[in-house]
């Protein structure tokens, strides 16, 4: 295994040899390096079938450069496994940029299991950008159970920037306590016959808890996406919003399954979702400035998702 190769498709290597950047790179099930910063620490420990990683941000502590993870696969078939557990505690200021790297699979699983508590006041943030190969060879099954504690902030936006997806398989749960901010962002392009499958879903029980659940799509050729995107706001002043846009081209099959349940009369949820061929409109119009329909058509689709 060449874990440059690894470094070099997500362009990180000279961010890696900052001594004031804290990071964690697992290539399959190895630990190849780790780094940490003053008042951060990182704890990971190989297994046979993958490796567990312990992240905790100390109270009150302020990482002021993003945390880097990279876990990646350099050869075309294999498994990794990561069991995650991160703990942000009361008043701590983060955010992590993970790199999930595959530039080779033709048979790879990618799977994460992970338990996150975000402590009283503690603000995180994760960033997780996926880089496939061109043949769609990749299973990829992130799970996720998060905790927000008092007026805690979390973020995280999920995105393809590289490659076939192969399959997805994405479930995410979030509790939102007193006065809580969750903000959940899925980008995938999928195209051959990709599968994705999204299921997300906010617990909004505490007084004044607020929560976003985006999910921006699009399949083309025979891919398939199921999203499934689910608020339940059972307190007072709870404010939530369920958004799902997927664009479908060729045979693509797209659903989206957007629920909002209330049980508080001082809650209140609100969804749209929208699923459809690229705007007419906005696709003559690009056409009239000299694009081809194909690079109009992506033109739109880029602008889907970024």
């Amino acid at each position: 295994m060449d874990v440059k190769e690894l470094y070099k498709a997500a362009k990180i290597e000279p961010v890696l040899k900052d001594p004031k950047v804290a990071h964690l790179v697992i290539d399959q099930n190895r630990v190849i390096d780790t780094n940490e910063v003053p008042g951060l620490e990182v704890e990971s420990e190989e297994m046979e079938d993958g490796v567990n990683v312990n992240i905790t941000v100390k109270e009150g502590a302020i990482i002021s450069k993003p945390v880097h993870l990279c876990f990646g696969m350099t050869p075309k078939s294999g498994v990794q496994k990561i069991v995650m557990r991160v703990a942000a505690q009361k008043g701590a200021k983060t955010s992590i940029l993970s790199h999930c790297i595959f530039p080779n699979a033709v048979n790879v699983k990618h799977i994460m299991d992970a338990k996150i508590n975000i402590g009283e006041a503690a603000e995180y943030t994760y960033w997780e950008r996926h880089i496939h190969s061109l043949y769609g060879g990749v299973e990829v099954y992130p799970k996720a159970i998060v905790e927000l504690e008092k007026n805690a902030r979390f973020k995280t936006e999920f995105e393809l920037i590289k490659g076939r997806v192969g399959k997805i398989d994405m479930d995410y749960e979030t509790t939102c306590k007193e006065g809580s901010v969750l903000e959940m962002t899925t980008k995938v392009n999928g195209s051959g016959d990709d599968d994705i499958k999204i299921r997300e879903v906010a617990y909004l029980v505490g007084e004044g808890a607020r929560g976003v659940l985006a999910s921006r799509v699009a399949v083309r050729e025979n891919a398939r996406a199921d999203i499934y995107n689910k608020i339940v706001a059972t307190a007072a002043y709870a404010r939530g919003h369920v958004d799902c846009k997927e664009i479908i081209q060729g045979n693509g099959v797209a659903l989206a399954t957007p629920i909002v349940e209330v049980r508080h009369p001082k809650a209140h949820v609100t969804h749209e979702a929208a699923i459809g061929s690229v705007d007419t409109k906005q696709l003559e119009t690009l056409m009239t400035r000299g694009l081809s329909e194909d690079e109009a058509v992506e033109l739109i689709i880029d602008g889907l998702l970024s």
